[in-house]
């Protein structure tokens, strides 16, 4: 059976695990590092440090075929050589091919909008002067998610996401990525209070990495086993909020 360990700092892993089950049946490995939640909040160094540590913890006790890095944030940030690992990165072309005003936003963590990185990946797609990317840090979105507000409190989920999108979304933007694994949690919430703004999930790009790796999968159901690095009582109660009944395990760098 294919493995594939996914991981990220919570909650986020969950929207790229649904579309990895959804299109190609292998066994999950799914590594929630609560302990160093959020990945946004880490300076370069230290995310550098718990990335090579956790790629290379997974490696060594599940010898996974591949691993997902289902977070924008090291995607971008992390240079990684290891050619099992798959990474998750802003859909922009995607969205400015779909924009009909050329102007789009990119909504991620704090340290994804303010870093070079993010500055030299829009580069390499040569985007002319008269198309505009907004950054927006949505960093209070992600913890809406992670911390399952976005399903018990709708209210004031919807407050937090005006205050954090009107501004920016008065612009002429009609498409944004959803560039933090999280968000994708909220886009129901975000299409009721921006109807004429398409989000963009980028599941849809892994799921098709990950299918060319794995030409030759012969296996014919889907398993997952979860792990965190936090308080696993209070990860199962969330997951168990979201329908995920499964047992989860202790595991750290």
């Amino acid at each position: 059976m294919v493995r594939i360990a996914v991981f990220d700092s919570g909650l986020g892993s969950l929207s790229i695990i649904n579309a990895i089950q959804k299109n190609c049946k292998s066994e999950i490995i799914y590594f929630a590092d609560q302990k160093n939640f959020p990945y946004g909040g880490k300076s370069k160094k230290q995310l550098e440090l718990i990335i090579k540590h956790t790629i290379q913890k997974l490696e060594d006790n599940f010898s996974p075929d591949l691993i997902i890095m289902a977070s924008n944030t090291p995607s971008l940030i992390v240079k990684i050589t290891n050619k099992k690992v798959i990474g998750v990165f802003p859909p922009i072309e995607e969205a400015m091919i779909l924009s009909k005003t050329k102007n789009i936003a990119i909504l991620a963590t704090k340290a994804v909008i303010k870093s070079e990185n993010l500055s030299n990946y829009i580069k390499q797609f040569n985007f002319s002067n008269e198309k505009k990317i907004y950054k927006v840090d949505s960093s209070l979105l992600v913890d809406l998610v992670e911390s399952n507000r976005f399903i018990k409190n709708t209210k004031y989920c919807k407050n937090i996401i005006k205050k954090i999108l009107l501004n920016t979304f008065k612009n002429k933007i009609d498409v944004a990525t959803l560039s933090s694994t999280h968000l994708p949690f909220l886009k129901s919430l975000l299409s009721s209070e921006f109807p004429h703004i398409k989000f963009i999930d980028p599941s849809d790009s892994v799921v098709q990495k990950i299918l060319k790796n794995i030409k030759k999968n012969k296996s014919t159901k889907n398993k997952i086993k979860i792990y965190t690095s936090g308080n696993i009582k209070l990860f199962e109660k969330n997951l168990r909020v979201l329908g995920i009944k499964h047992k989860v395990k202790f595991f750290t760098i």
